[in-house]
């Protein structure tokens, strides 16, 4: 059995580099491609993808997909010719309209992994889309057999695509691979694994913290964790995008940034276009890297995927893009945003009762 060491990883910040390595190890696939995504997109990008996919199913090869129904952009016609050839295509908890209809159809599958051959595993921050292609991500290829686990973890999760009752505590238990945790998020109000790696390694931070973010809606716990840190001299670091894609949540998320610059908790926006990546990094030693936002809505309500662990080269790697997005950063202007508008902190507070939604 291989040990963490002797894994491969490499990390992807730019789509454009990516997916030319992910259809690459598609198109070497030999015997089995499983993909579980949140988004899979018709437009040229989602087109190319599916288009090698059904090659592989004409050369004999097992596909299955995993698709979240609410953030497809696609539908079953979209895969016809997969599944036409045997391979197995679902969409996650498609919408219903029920008396109850926020409830279920808030819990949303947002994993990003594909796992080739018992071999090579995906994942990160990255959907099937070219909507972002100019986006800064992070996505990570991993060669090994963690391979296994990772097909596990999409197996059981093929298992409850339509199922609204099933064993949250099983859904939830870490996987140990040699050093490394595999570490799964359900839809919970109290099974949530990921938001508790994050305050466990928060609180055992001696001297950094890198946290980069496109959704930035920490709890109480979260806030106070990172406050904690920097008053016992840790070099706290968070990088969020100037503008997100969902500008409501960037007006919510200016709510807490003042409260957390002033307890010296150093607040960076990432300036030249999106940012999507989600890692984090703990005094150069730990990292966390998945599909998690750093927000109410991930850590409650969703299918979330994360691998922790210590990983040198992985870790040089991380500390390298943390290095280039600071250098296209911005600094939080705390004094600046003492001044903000009325009616800016009127639409904060507006919205604070609705922050579990986004």
């Amino acid at each position: 059995m291989n040990t963490a060491k002797e894994l491969k990883i490499r990390m992807f910040s730019d789509p454009l580099t990516f997916f030319p390595a992910l259809l690459n190890d598609i198109k070497n696939a030999k015997d089995y491609i499983y993909f579980e995504v949140y988004r899979f997109r018709n437009d040229p990008i989602g087109i190319r993808v599916r288009d090698n996919l059904i090659k592989k199913c004409r050369e004999g090869v097992k596909i299955k997909l995993l698709i979240d129904s609410w953030g497809a952009s696609s539908n079953a016609a979209f895969f016809k010719d997969i599944t036409d050839l045997g391979g197995e295509v679902k969409f996650f908890k498609k919408i219903k309209i029920t008396w109850d209809a926020f409830t279920k159809n808030h819990r949303r599958d947002h994993r990003k992994i594909l796992i080739i051959d018992d071999e090579i595993t995906w994942m990160g921050s990255a959907n099937v889309s070219g909507y972002a292609l100019n986006w800064r991500e992070s996505m990570f290829r991993i060669q090994g057999d963690i391979a296994k686990n990772f097909k596990g973890v999409f197996l059981n999760n093929l298992k409850i695509y339509n199922k609204y009752f099933y064993d949250k505590v099983a859904y939830t238990q870490k996987i140990f691979y040699d050093t490394f945790e595999i570490i799964r998020d359900v839809p919970s109000l109290q099974q949530q694994p990921i938001q508790r790696k994050f305050l466990e390694l928060i609180r055992q931070a001696e001297k950094e913290i890198f946290l980069e973010t496109p959704y930035f809606l920490p709890g109480g716990n979260l806030r106070k964790a990172l406050a904690e840190a920097s008053a016992r001299g840790v070099r706290v670091n968070v990088i969020i995008p100037k503008k997100s894609d969902i500008h409501i949540l960037d007006v919510l998320s200016g709510k807490y940034l003042g409260e957390l610059a002033k307890a010296k908790v150093n607040i960076l926006f990432y300036l030249p276009q999106s940012l999507h990546s989600k890692i984090f990094l703990v005094d150069r030693k730990y990292f966390l890297i998945g599909s998690a936002n750093f927000d109410y809505r991930s850590f409650r309500y969703q299918h979330e995927i994360a691998l922790f662990g210590e990983h040198r080269s992985l870790n040089r790697q991380l500390l390298n893009h943390f290095k280039e997005s600071i250098r296209d950063s911005e600094t939080f202007d705390y004094v600046n945003w003492q001044k903000r508008p009325r009616l800016q902190r009127f639409f904060e507070s507006l919205l604070v009762p609705f922050r579990h939604m986004f």
